[in-house]
């Protein structure tokens, strides 16, 4: 048994995964603040959920964005009330999401959006009777029955085409030929959200960007604790042994830094914490006149680790399987930074939602399968006034556009923002909108990887069977029925490896919603008995 006193903690990468897993270590686990050591390679904690400055342009950008539920993410929930809140101490930064969400209510009378422009009717969700069937024999069919399967193996083209879909999909970003796995899993687990899914209104956002509002509160908590965080520290090997028992434990790490090589002795009351794997490996971004590079030789090295890990045993995962195939797996987003209401205005007339009650607004008819999101404003904490941001991004990139005949991967900021303006009718606006607006957009070779169709071993589990000091973190490791591509997997996981390490038995099961009370009910109304039109 490990005992947390005498025990140091090394997490490699700053992500979610590690700053969780750093929380549970301190204050469920009992391992004193400076004996927990972050080892991050670039100079900036967050990993995905990030949120700045343009690299690229003037102005903000964020990547990605992200929406909770209430009811789905109790381990982010069980994290965040321990966080002080930056700006409204006494309250935890849960306390601080729900008081944001009773001010701003999420409720979507503009989800989608076909060509005139006009707003479809997205309560009614276009099912026939194949599509249903389709749809519960997919919940019903066990995991190793459908092993490899596709989505677009499991549905007729008639379910590809419904408002239903069309909203699924661009909420959760899933491709038709994703993995029919990640996608039961997805209909399980937010099985509440059939009834609402139209205006999104399950949904719950923070605030800021995610990084403002999740990340730079973890991380005034943990240098409050004294936690060593390194960064421009590189972890390239990790050593191994292993006993007649069959228990193995992880004995040194091999780190680089710019100055030199080196090595870290693991101790045997020391754990060792690997993040594995990354959506935003090799992300490129550009401005208003550029175009943003597609990196397709893992340049940045992110996935260089678990390579390296993945040769020395078997149960350590298959990386391949997710960042082998960047033409199915990559997408593009843009954040707009408006200066002065032109654009936002307009939108708000038209969709008749308030900026962070709209949620995400979608284009049926685009060929780029283009989104946008309204955040709340300012969306980021030190934002000018009459500054406003807008976030969007597209899953069909290579695909030339309606009214740019370029495809979205070729296209500059403004070409993007002409393309936008263009589908919400806004064209006598367009030089009005296109002087006060920069925009940054973001290449993401990997964004969808984490639904590859995979076999049983591809993602390794958390603490593999006999490892008595290491587990994996991330969205590339194997919880059962959980759902990646949510900050809740990364934060599940992290509480999972440490309270198997330190606390076994202790770790609370996953929320499954078609277990609760009512819950059926309404995804059984929303799937049969709402009246039915397609697009």
């Amino acid at each position: 048994m490990i005992d947390p006193q005498q025990s140091h903690a090394w997490l490699v990468g700053g992500g979610i995964s590690s700053l969780a897993a750093a929380v549970f270590l301190i204050r469920d686990a009992g391992v004193p603040g400076p004996h927990v050591h972050i080892l991050e390679e670039s100079e900036i904690t967050g990993g995905a959920l990030d949120g700045a400055l343009s690299p690229a342009q003037r102005g903000y950008v964020t990547r990605g964005g992200r929406m909770f539920e209430e009811e789905a993410y109790d381990s982010l929930w069980n994290l965040l009330e321990t966080i002080p809140s930056l700006e409204s101490p006494p309250l935890t930064v849960r306390e601080e999401i729900l008081a944001f969400n009773e001010q701003v209510k999420t409720e979507s009378r503009a989800r989608l959006i076909s060509r005139g422009p006009h707003i479809v009717q997205a309560r009614e969700y276009g099912f026939d009777l194949q599509d249903r069937v389709a749809m519960m024999r997919l919940m019903t069919t066990p995991e190793q029955l459908l092993g490899t399967r596709r989505i677009d193996e499991i549905f007729s083209e008639h379910f590809f085409c419904t408002n239903f879909w069309q909203m699924w999909r661009t909420t959760f970003a899933f491709q038709n030929w994703h993995s029919a796995v990640e996608l039961r899993r997805y209909f399980l687990r937010f099985a509440r959200e059939f009834s609402h899914l139209h205006t999104l209104s399950g949904v719950r956002r923070t605030r800021y960007n995610q990084y403002d509002s999740i990340v730079r509160p973890i991380q005034r908590w943990l240098e409050a604790q004294g936690v060593d965080v390194r960064f421009g520290t590189c972890v390239i090997d990790i050593d191994f042994t292993q006993d007649d028992t069959t228990r193995r434990r992880a004995t040194r790490l091999h780190v680089e830094t710019a100055h030199r090589a080196a090595v870290i002795d693991v101790q045997d009351q020391d754990t060792v914490f690997v993040t594995i794997g990354s959506i935003i490996a090799d992300a490129c971004y550009a401005g208003n006149d550029s175009v943003p590079e597609l990196v397709r030789d893992r340049r940045d090295g992110s996935w260089r680790l678990w390579e390296t890990l993945a040769m020395k045993a078997e149960d350590f995962g298959r990386p391949s399987v997710f960042f082998g195939n960047i033409e199915e797996n990559k997408w593009e987003s843009f954040t707009l930074t408006m200066r002065g209401d032109a654009l936002l205005r307009r939108i708000v007339e038209f969709s008749n939602n308030q900026p962070g009650t709209g949620a995400l607004m979608s284009f049926v008819n685009s060929a780029w399968l283009m989104s946008i999101v309204v955040p709340h404003q300012p969306h980021f904490r030190d934002m000018p006034p009459d500054t406003f941001t807008l976030w969007g991004y597209g899953l069909h990139i290579d695909k030339p556009g309606d009214f740019i005949k370029k495809p979205m991967s070729q296209c500059t900021g403004h070409e993007i923002l002409a393309e936008l303006v263009h589908h919400l009718g806004f064209e006598d606006a367009l030089d009005e909108i296109r002087a006060s607006t920069d925009v940054t957009t973001a290449m993401l070779p990997y964004a969808s990887s984490l639904f590859s169709c995979r076999a049983l071993g591809d993602r390794p589990l958390i603490v593999p069977q006999g490892a008595a000091n290491f587990a994996f973190l991330g969205q590339f490791t194997e919880m059962p029925v959980d759902v990646v591509f949510t900050v809740e997997y990364s934060v599940h996981g992290a509480m999972h490896a440490v309270y198997t390490l330190y606390r076994p038995g202790d770790l609370p099961p996953v929320r499954h919603a078609r277990l609760e009370p009512g819950v059926a009910w309404n995804a059984l109304e929303a799937l049969f008995l709402r009246r039915q039109r397609a697009v």
